[in-house]
């Protein structure tokens, strides 16, 4: 049967994300994925108004949408193992391209095209943003499970921080002094 994409699509709220560590709170593929859009869109408004990039924040957000749809297929491969080494990460990208193409062709031919640019973005730009907004959700994971007495995340919260450090993107800068701190606290706490 043809024209399934959205029904795979529809069925990211079933693949859980950090498999190998104990977690306070599931985090599903579909929960992160909105994250990532939202943080994406965030990192794309302060390049614009703070340091006057033009960075095209549509493109920016669809890829994000679509950043890890492969999972769908392949599940959510474990950081530590998919970059164990350079040929299981390079083994894990051609099994997620092949994901990808496997989830374009559930499209007729007339759409496939308007999606295929969000899979398979070439934007270098675009790219670092939603690897950036993709980094930045898994330190938000990171604090809300040591906020909650978790200890489990303390390492790759370190790992995570200095990741997004080395990416030095002013964006994320900005977005990590003056908007993550709100993520440490508490409902009561929020005002």
């Amino acid at each position: 049967m043809d024209n399934q994409f959205y029904a795979y699509l529809s069925r990211m709220k079933y693949i859980s994300r950090w498999s190998l560590m104990h977690n306070s709170s599931n985090e599903t593929l579909s929960e992160h994925t909105l994250q990532v859009a939202i943080l994406t869109h965030a990192l794309c408004v302060i390049a614009r108004r703070r340091f006057g990039r033009q960075v095209d924040t549509a493109k920016a957000v669809l890829c994000a949408l679509y950043h890890d749809a492969p999972e769908i297929i392949t599940g959510d491969l474990p950081t530590p193992v998919k970059y164990y080494n350079p040929a299981i990460r390079d083994a894990y990208r051609e099994i997620e391209r092949t994901a990808a193409e496997k989830l374009l062709s559930m499209l007729p031919q007339d759409l496939e095209d308007e999606y295929r640019a969000s899979f398979f973005c070439e934007d270098r730009e675009v790219l670092d943003l939603v690897k950036a907004a993709d980094k930045l959700g898994a330190l938000i994971k990171c604090l809300e499970e040591e906020r909650m007495g978790n200890r489990e995340f303390v390492r790759a919260r370190e790992a995570t921080e200095q990741a997004l450090r080395e990416m030095d993107l002013p964006e994320v800068k900005v977005f990590m002094k003056e908007f993550l701190p709100a993520y440490t606290l508490t409902l009561d706490e929020l005002e």
